[in-house]
């Protein structure tokens, strides 16, 4: 490929007016450019604060520059650098430009400026050939001091996974699509609506709520004098009638689960137009003086019914709130129910295969909302898989794994799926895997009591002559320092990617070989939340629902990781059992 050069000038009218005549390409050339707030063109230095950064694309890149000079969320900005390649195409110019996006918003010291109307994954000739020099110009501006991470630390950080400027999948587009069609179209008649997205692991649910938040966001700040992109997948939306719709809109995007939802709010920090109170508990929702317009809901499956909460406080809460909703404590409502009671708009997404706790909403509640979905045509199932690279059939072949019924054993190739008859070796197998490509971790299922909660100097988990430890964080596990050294539990890991996930399947879970089929040991189950049963509506659970929730559990497990997942077994029928599906390792 031919190099490409990157010219620095100032954020100046007289800069850009003495550069533009040097080359014909500085007027008539496809380009990509970045502009931040590095003072006089100097190397960007990191401070407390964040720093701005803004990335374009244009055929006349000096008159683009001038049309930024009238933006006053840009006017602080000091420093343009422009990115030419005689080989360059318009192409080839957007495919960089969504690329450089997610990279500095993934770099975590950057607020980006850009607006979010559909950053697309299109492809074209030789497109892994210049997939190359974008790498050669990552290299280059993080020598010009504007990166400070690498390309692995980027990639693996939370920050780059949640972030709004993802590059969708087709399905994830027209779900999109549909869902700002179908929600432009209500807001107009004035009448209630639920949205419902369904997927499983990896298919991108997350991905798709806070996308769309942002893009929602972005349409409401618009103004007729923004300069979209016609090209872009989202650019009608910026119409002035669906800006009017959203003037004022209140939204909220609701996240059960505490790591993710610390997590995403990390994100919405440094994103503009997002706020981290827009990331919400249904108990925060339920307790809001105001109403809601829209709230979108991320695993919505782990809201909760009315149940014993984990502490006293909550307890209490679960009561008023639904006093306060609906004149009188009805045992009967559920966190679904406030959150359409708190708001006129709602998007729900969700797998009902990933409830794990007999606290999480019902089944059979899922299904009826599914359905009611369907039946306005507000449902949007997802099916590519985002997330492990053996695809989509690896999801369904895990779970008909743990479902018992028959399944014709398949080899994933390229994608590391081994069975380990030695804990100690699975161990180092993930630490070498985290050493060559960063995020692999332990994962188990919650078969072993939490010592370390009261006696830090004790071991939770000892099996095969092992001494390991449960998470000692739940917020933001997969990060934090000690986490290779660590066991992450279901509730620190679901929602996340992992490269390779090192699943430890416990004696929880058990197979009977005479039977023909896997059954609980409660017993060895230590999630006492996750056997309780549920005095308010009297509903007892027994060993069938047990089970239900505990394959749900290792099906989670068995699916976060990206490139490979090993899996040892602690059950010598189960392990049994499982060698007839998984590799065994050499």
């Amino acid at each position: 490929m031919t190099p490409f050069d990157i010219a620095r000038i100032a954020f100046t009218p007289s800069a850009v007016a003495n550069w533009a005549p040097i080359d014909h390409r500085n007027t008539n050339w496809p380009v990509v450019y970045v502009l931040d707030d590095a003072q006089g063109g100097r190397k960007v230095v990191r401070g407390e604060r964040l720093d701005d950064v803004y990335v374009g694309e244009s055929r006349n890149a000096a008159a683009r520059m001038r049309q930024h000079f009238g933006s006053a969320e840009k006017k602080h900005l000091s420093t343009i650098r422009v990115i030419v390649d005689e080989t360059f195409n318009k192409s080839v110019c957007l495919d960089l430009e969504s690329y450089l996006i997610r990279m500095l918003a993934g770099d975590g010291s950057y607020r980006v400026l850009n607006r979010n109307d559909g950053i697309t994954e299109a492809d074209y000739y030789d497109r892994d050939k210049y997939r190359e020099t974008f790498r050669e110009v990552f290299d280059e501006l993080a020598r010009d001091g504007v990166f400070t991470r690498s390309i692995p630390q980027i990639e693996n950080s939370d920050l780059f996974k949640l972030s709004p400027f993802k590059a969708l999948t087709t399905d994830q587009a027209v779900a999109v699509e549909g869902i700002l069609e179908g929600l432009f179209e209500d807001l107009a008649a004035d009448t209630n609506s639920t949205i419902v997205v369904q997927g499983d692991p990896g298919t991108g649910k997350t991905v798709i709520a806070i996308y769309l938040i942002k893009l929602l966001v972005d349409i409401a700040g618009s103004t007729p004098a923004d300069d979209l992109d016609s090209d872009t997948m989202f650019s009608d939306f910026f119409a002035e009638e669906y800006r009017d719709q959203l003037t004022g809109i209140r939204i909220g995007l609701v996240v059960p689960q505490q790591s993710l939802r610390e997590s995403i709010k990390k994100v919405f920090r440094k994103t503009p137009g997002l706020r981290d109170d827009m990331v919400m508990t249904a108990f925060d929702v339920g307790m809001a003086d105001e109403h809601f317009d829209l709230l979108v809901v991320d695993e919505s499956h782990r809201l909760n019914q009315r149940a014993n909460q984990p502490s006293g406080v909550q307890n209490k809460k679960f009561r008023d709130i639904t006093e306060k909703l609906f004149g009188w404590d009805d045992t009967s409502k559920t966190q679904l129910d406030w959150i359409r009671a708190k708001s006129k708009h709602q998007i729900f997404l969700l797998d009902a295969a990933q409830s794990v706790r007999p606290a999480d909403v019902p089944a059979e509640l899922l299904r009826e909302l599914v359905l009611g979905a369907r039946s306005t045509e507000r449902h949007y199932p997802l099916v590519s898989q985002m997330r492990v690279q053996a695809g989509a059939d690896y999801v369904g072949y895990v779970r008909g794994i743990l479902a018992g019924t028959p399944v014709t054993p398949q080899d994933f190739e390229g994608y590391d799926f081994r069975l380990f008859g030695s804990l100690g070796e699975m161990r180092e197998e993930v630490r070498r895997k985290d050493a060559e490509s960063g995020l692999s971790r332990l994962l188990a299922g919650f078969a072993w009591p939490w010592k370390t909660k009261t006696d830090k100097t004790a071991y939770d988990i000892e099996v095969d002559g092992c001494q390991l430890r449960w998470n000692s964080t739940q917020r933001d596990w997969i990060a934090s320092p000690k986490s290779l050294d660590e066991v992450g539990s279901i509730h620190t890991v679901q929602g996340y990617d992992l490269n390779y996930a090192g699943v430890i399947m416990g004696p929880d879970l058990r197979y009977d070989a005479v039977a023909g089929k896997l059954f609980v040991d409660r017993g060895s189950y230590f999630d006492a939340k996750g056997k309780e049963n549920n005095r308010v509506s009297g509903k007892v659970y027994t060993d069938d629902d047990l089970l239900r929730f505990i394959t749900n559990i290792y099906a989670v497990l068995l699916t976060r990781g990206i490139r490979g997942t090993f899996v040892y077994v602690c059950d010598p029928g189960l392990r049994a059992y499982l060698q007839r599906f998984i590799p065994v390792s050499a």
